[in-house]
């Protein structure tokens, strides 16, 4: 497949570029900057433009497009600016694959989607929460419209906690565990839907190949576990106790609505979509993954 990637300089995105070249997939990019290699051709989503060129031939898009969550409060300008970063390129290139009769919109999306959703498990089923995140999802999901009206088959990946040894949730957090610095945060009931780096680039690339997945999928690893547990799992894969305890008091005294939403709100989200589909996790449980990663 000629496969358009935008929000490829990240994480996630690094990796999954090179899983696609490594399945013989050509891959394009799309930059803000100016363009400097071959594969690179440059848009700009606020002014709605992409570079010539950049859509010819293209037989699927990827878009990861989305500014960091955290570190800092969201103030009123944050929060209208983490919006903007996902709905906007969204709503660009959902328009630019109906135009352009493109087969295939595989976009992010997150758990946030569910809010605070509690303890029973989640799937893609279930309605919408509340709260920031729960909204910006709901505003990203429906970005994507237009590319499901004009015929494209669309997945919005409602990716959970991303495991990796280099960055993501692991890297703030795998100094203080090594330090014995760990602990849980609030009460630690909290669901954490965790998944590895490898199993989700793996299920985006099932995504794009796999025609029986279509709407919302949960990218998240089969079992999920609560905060404590994660803290005690972290502890045990960096051989150090992780005795302490953050009051979720001080974690909304220091980070707002950004220190409840994302360390104190949980979703049980399982991954029933992929897997109805026929995906196969590399790591099933929380102790493999953090094996692997670390």
């Amino acid at each position: 497949m000629r496969v358009l990637v935008a929000g490829s300089s990240g994480l996630i995105g690094t990796a999954l570029l090179g899983r696609l070249r490594e399945a013989g997939h050509e891959v394009r990019r799309l930059v803000r900057g100016q363009a400097k290699n071959a594969d690179e051709h440059r848009w700009n989503p606020p002014a709605g433009t992409i570079g010539d060129g950049a859509l010819d031939g293209v037989d699927a898009v990827v878009n990861l497009c989305g500014a960091p969550l955290l570190p800092g409060r969201w103030s009123g300008a944050r929060k209208q600016v983490l919006l903007d970063s996902r709905v906007e390129p969204t709503e660009v290139l959902a328009e630019a694959v109906a135009e352009r009769g493109i087969g295939v919109l595989v976009n992010a999306s997150a758990v946030g989607y569910y809010g605070d959703a509690g303890p029973s498990p989640v799937d893609e089923t279930a309605a919408p929460g509340r709260g920031f995140l729960a909204e910006m999802c709901q505003a990203w999901e429906a970005a994507t419209i237009p590319a499901k009206t004009g015929g494209a088959r669309v997945v919005n990946l409602r990716t959970g906690l991303v495991l990796s040894g280099k960055g993501g949730l692991l890297g703030p957090l795998k100094p203080l565990f090594s330090l014995a610095l760990g602990g849980r945060l609030g009460d630690g009931r909290q669901y954490m839907p965790w998944i590895s780096l490898d199993d989700e680039t793996a299920a985006i690339h099932f995504a794009l190949e796999h025609e029986e997945l279509s709407g919302p999928a949960n990218l998240t690893g089969p079992a999920p576990v609560t905060n404590a547990e994660f803290t005690r799992a972290l502890g045990r894969a960096v051989h150090r106790p992780a005795p302490w305890w953050v009051p979720g008091i001080a974690l909304k005294t220091v980070l707002g609505q950004a220190g409840e939403e994302m360390a104190l709100y949980g979703q049980h989200a399982v991954p029933a979509a992929l897997e109805r589909a026929g995906f196969a996790h590399a790591h099933r449980d929380l102790g493999s993954a953090l094996r692997a990663v670390l």
